[in-house]
């Protein structure tokens, strides 16, 4: 068959076959893989929330195997789920898109989505399919990359941080690269379309002077099939969370570096969000209310120093990852190498490497923001992409009621008002300059003016493709 003649809804029933791959149950993990019921430590902690209370206490809870799982690991392992009155199986979806449309179509009470996935869900980006998806918090900010191979590392590409901001000479090596390459050496992936990485990845193309529609195709690839992928040449680039990007580097599969976190297109960005539909809300309101606490406890669990060892290793559990520790903790712990094809040493130590909870310095000024209070102006820099690329055919008229909708901001602040946590008093927010890897800054208040700033725009929808 063709790849040309695959359309975006083609590739995602594609996808939908691989959903199978494994199943999980019951505050435990149901296959071989994994243990069968809560540990001791976790069945211990004293519940403050009686499951007999609760709508709906039995929930079935997807994630996918990449670091981002982390809360609803510990969550599980540490008894949240418990303390909190729900009785929790755990699904590992096989794709980005399984976790989505599981929520959808009712198979997963609630799952984590790449962010962009609720909101595009509400305006039918790129022939999404509509569903009222909602979420009232984001399980983490960063804990992403952008990888590419040896091929562009040959042609002269080096890590983002080596430019030290020089936007124009990264321009100039990625030019060359394209100049030179044939057809079936420009093709990228990411989790899913309409989302947050393809954003990404079509952002950077575009900020180097090169139209993305035109200079390479986009396929869809579920994380753990990223490295196998790009080593038999199916990519030569690909967007991703950990550890899927530490898995390529030089020094572990040495089959690519990594040209940026996604930090550094746009730091504090939102990672993953809770999805879950709008009528579980309004139907179970203090089951929803127990799920967002126990994961904001796990969120914070994650996000502490002294913890973040632990989170790595049970993270790499066959469960969850299934990654050496290796490669999951340098996501983790934040000692994250770029790796490279030339034998130097590229390790970088922040903790804005995966932010689950408290903000460092420099993240934001707000105050009392941290992780996973949901900015409602974040969404609609999401709708000015979908639009920008013509996932969308105009800016939404009504785009705040959307993302009003969609991100559930007040509701998250009941609820952390009920643990005795603060939040920001706004809704919407400025993105500075600096923020962007290409210094421009993003005002909630005119997003139209900022969409019409990019000189590079799609004129017509994308299609995408399978690998």
């Amino acid at each position: 068959m063709n790849n040309k003649n695959w359309t975006r809804r083609q590739a995602l029933l594609g996808l939908g076959g691989l959903a199978g791959a494994v199943a999980f149950s019951s505050c435990g993990i149901n296959t071989n893989r994994a243990p069968k019921s809560l540990t001791e430590a976790a069945l211990a902690v004293d519940q403050v929330v009686k499951p007999e209370t609760l709508e709906k206490p039995n929930l079935k809870i997807g994630y996918v195997p990449v670091n981002d799982c982390a809360p609803f690991a510990i969550a599980w392992e540490k008894g949240f789920f418990h303390k909190y009155g729900l009785n929790v199986t755990l699904s590992r979806e096989a794709s980005w898109a399984n976790s989505r449309d599981g929520v959808i179509f009712g198979r997963l009470d609630a799952s984590p989505v790449v962010s962009g996935a609720v909101t595009n869900a509400r305006i039918g980006a790129e022939g999404a399919r509509h569903a009222p998806l909602c979420a009232a918090m984001t399980i983490h900010r960063h804990g992403n990359a952008m990888t590419m191979n040896q091929g562009l590392w040959d042609g002269g590409i080096r890590p983002w941080k080596e430019y030290k901001g020089d936007l124009d000479a990264f321009g100039r090596d990625f030019k060359d690269y394209f100049a030179k390459a044939p057809s079936d050496k420009r093709v990228w992936a990411v989790v899913l379309s309409s989302a947050i990485y393809e954003y990404f990845t079509r952002y950077v193309v575009a900020a180097a002077g090169l139209n993305p529609t035109e200079e390479f195709r986009i396929i869809i690839t579920p994380p753990p099939q990223m490295v196998s992928n790009m080593r038999i040449g199916a990519m030569q680039a690909y967007m991703v969370a950990e550890p899927w990007n530490t898995r390529a580097i030089s020094g572990n599969e040495g089959i690519g570096f990594t040209f940026a976190q996604g930090r550094e297109i746009w730091r504090g960005h939102p990672d993953r969000v809770l999805a879950v539909t709008e009528s579980f809300i309004e139907e179970n309101p203090k089951t929803y209310r127990s799920l967002v606490k126990a994961l904001i406890e796990a969120c914070q669990y994650c996000s502490k120093p002294e913890n973040r060892e632990e989170v790595a290793k049970i993270i790499s559990t066959r469960p969850f990852t299934g990654a050496k520790p290796q490669y999951t903790r340098p996501g983790i712990v934040g000692d994250y190498n770029y790796g490279g094809f030339d034998e130097q040493k590229r390790v970088v130590n922040s903790p804005e490497t995966t932010i689950f909870y408290n903000l460092p310095e420099g993240v934001s000024a707000v105050p009392h923001d941290h992780s996973t209070f949901l900015w409602q102006s974040q969404s609609l820099w999401l709708m000015t992409q979908a639009t920008r690329w013509q996932q969308i055919r105009e800016f939404p008229k009504n785009a705040e009621k959307i993302a009003r909708q969609g991100w559930k901001t007040d509701l998250y602040r009941e609820i952390a008002a009920e643990m005795g946590i603060k939040c920001p008093s706004q809704d919407y927010k400025v993105e500075p300059a600096e923020a962007f890897i290409d210094n421009k800054a993003f005002d909630p208040s005119d997003p139209i003016n900022y969409l019409n700033s990019f000189e590079i725009r799609a004129n017509a929808p994308q299609s995408f493709f399978m690998s």
